[in-house]
């Protein structure tokens, strides 16, 4: 090869790896987008949102009652402010421009309303107990002055202004009405000499109807200031700006999708031309051209498939477990019988040559005076050696020997694909009677590799079938004994597995003695998706799903666990499942 095709090679490889560079660009800018963190960021707006008009309504309702609840204001700061929390931390996963920068402004505007809210309540408290106070007191004073029959024409009209501005003043805030209250106080305090006990009466309603008008401005001015807040139209273009950010993400999405169609089909194009040009110039390179052409279109239907294969294989994930164990257990015995088939395939030769020989000898004896006494005599020493030897090595012996290792592998083949199907149950009904030990047998078999250096302690009671989905019961069952597995750490430990009756079902306890559960980690522990595990060594979905199956059988799932002492798992299921369970 001359310098000019090496350097013609070189340019080509180029070439492709930049055409496949390009390929891969594509493929991962097509790639779903995980919709939780966006979901959850919502969530949370939606949660302020609804904060911010349940304030609203609390004010204009604490506005409009006409006296006390008796019930102490809804504090509403606490789920704010875990909704703050909460959009802090997805800040941090989904690196929304529209968030981060809106974020300190919101949560600043949310904490000022609370505050305002919380300032306008107890103004407006205190003002319906002034007006309380001044009414009270305005009624003592006319009935004081009406006891002592001392008739002060001022004090009376003082009163009966006082008595019907004060009021309206409260709930209208009109600034007339302000000064004909301010104005029926100074007349009142400024009424002609009176008896002791009028004129501390009339101080006391003075001092009230002021502290009214005091607490009853204090109180429209925080209104006001409600009235302004910009916490409402923040959430609104926030909520607004976080989702034109993310319907633009999936046009983007889309976008590439389209990009990497028309990419992938230009490069088929551009494969077919080089094929016809190839073909021309050597035929013998056609086949490598389809080849690679199907292997191109094959990827192109598997990046139309991506999206449906990633929900698949999470549905998958459990069956590949339990093949996996089943693969690693039949290794051993197929490794029996794939050795001692060689070794009979080598002692046939051996038989063979005997026969051959053996039928020689019965030809010429057959032929009787016609056969050739010295070939005679030579053909029986070789078939008299031949046996001999074969007597000597036993091959006989070593074949019955071979071929009962061989019936062993397949008799430990055999077990396994039965424990196999005894545990998915695909060739019975999906619900029928069924004894819950021989599923922990079962999944016990099918997890042999997981719990090599893992102590097994079964203490399985007496217990009556019960009806149910035998292969759902085993998903149970082997969810529970792998978590327990991954519980432990490398120097092994021990899985206690309990059944006993109780009551009218079955009850079954899992318990190992590994790392155990944090108290706060423990109420979520049945939740989809959460998991403890590092990212790629679990979906979260494996306890989520067997709290569903065992409550689709009318039964309970309870956890007991200790942080460095272990966890117990107990699982209660009626020996007669619901009747829509067993329809």
């Amino acid at each position: 090869m001359n310098k000019s095709e090496a350097l013609q090679n070189v340019l080509l490889g180029i070439a492709a790896l930049a055409l496949v560079a390009v390929l891969v660009f594509l493929y991962d800018r097509t790639q779903a987008v995980d919709l939780r963190d966006q979901g959850e960021v919502l969530g949370h707006l939606r949660v302020l949102k609804e904060i911010d008009g349940r304030w609203d309504v609390d004010v204009l309702r604490t506005r409009i009652e006409t006296g006390s609840s008796g019930l102490p204001p809804i504090n509403r700061l606490a789920t704010a402010n875990k909704a703050l929390q909460g959009l802090a931390t997805a800040l941090q996963n989904t690196r929304s421009p529209a968030l981060g920068s809106a974020l300190p402004e919101l949560k600043q505007a949310i904490l000022q309303k609370a505050e305002l809210v919380e300032k306008f309540q107890l103004d407006n408290a205190s003002a319906k107990l002034a007006l309380d106070d001044l009414l009270r007191n305005a009624a003592d004073l006319r009935a004081e002055a009406a006891g002592l029959r001392a008739r002060v024409p001022a004090l009376e009209n003082a009163l009966a202004r006082l008595v019907s501005s004060a009021p309206q003043y409260f709930w209208f805030a009109q600034e007339a009405l302000r000064k004909e209250t301010e104005s029926a106080l100074m007349d009142l305090r400024s009424a002609a000499p009176l008896p002791e006990i009028l004129r501390v009466r009339t101080e006391q309603t003075f001092a009230s109807g002021d502290g009214m008008l005091k607490r009853r401005s204090a109180e429209q001015e925080t209104f006001e200031k409600l009235a302004f807040l910009s916490s409402g139209p923040r959430l609104d273009n926030l909520t607004f700006s976080f989702n034109r950010e993310l319907e633009a993400t999936l046009q983007e999405k889309e976008l590439f999708r389209v990009y990497l169609i028309a990419y992938t089909s230009a490069l088929l194009l551009l494969i077919g031309w080089l094929g016809v040009k190839i073909k021309a110039a050597n035929l013998g390179l056609e086949h490598r051209v389809q080849e690679r052409t199907r292997e191109l279109s094959e990827a192109l239907q598997h990046l139309k498939e991506s999206e449906a294969q990633l929900i698949q294989s999470e549905k998958m994930s459990s069956l590949g477990q339990m093949v996996a164990g089943v693969a690693h257990e039949i290794n051993t015995p197929l490794a029996y019988v794939k050795n001692s088939l060689g070794t009979v395939a080598d002692k046939l030769a051996d038989l063979d040559e005997a026969i051959a020989q053996c039928e020689r000898l019965l030809a010429l004896l057959q032929a009787g005076d016609r056969a050739d006494p010295g070939e005679l005599s030579s053909q029986f020493g070789q078939v008299s050696a031949t046996i001999a030897r074969l007597r000597q090595e036993r091959v006989t012996q070593e074949l019955g020997d071979l071929v009962k290792d061989g019936l062993y592998g397949t008799g430990q083949m055999a077990e396994i694909v039965g424990n196999l199907k005894d545990f998915s149950r695909l060739d019975r009904s999906k619900v029928t009677s069924f004894n819950l030990n021989d599923g922990l047998n079962s999944t016990l078999l099918l997890a042999k590799h997981m719990l090599k250096s893992i102590k097994i302690e079964k203490r399985f009671g007496e217990v009556p079938p019960i009806v149910c989905s035998p292969s759902q019961m085993n998903q149970v069952f082997l969810n529970l004994i792998t978590n327990a597995a991954q519980a432990m750490d490398a120097g092994g430990g021990t899985i206690a597995l309990a059944t006993s009756r109780e009551g009218d079902g079955v009850s079954v306890e899992v318990a190992d003695n590994g790392r155990g559960i944090p108290a706060d980690v423990l109420p979520k522990i049945f939740d989809p998706f959460f998991s403890t595990k590092e990212i790629g060594k679990g979906t979260g979905l494996g306890l989520s799903i067997s709290y569903k199956i065992v409550k689709q059988h009318g039964g309970r799932i309870d956890v007991q666990s200790q942080p460095g002492t272990g966890t117990r798992f107990t699982v209660w299921l009626p020996v007669q499942p619901p009747a829509e369970m067993s329809a």
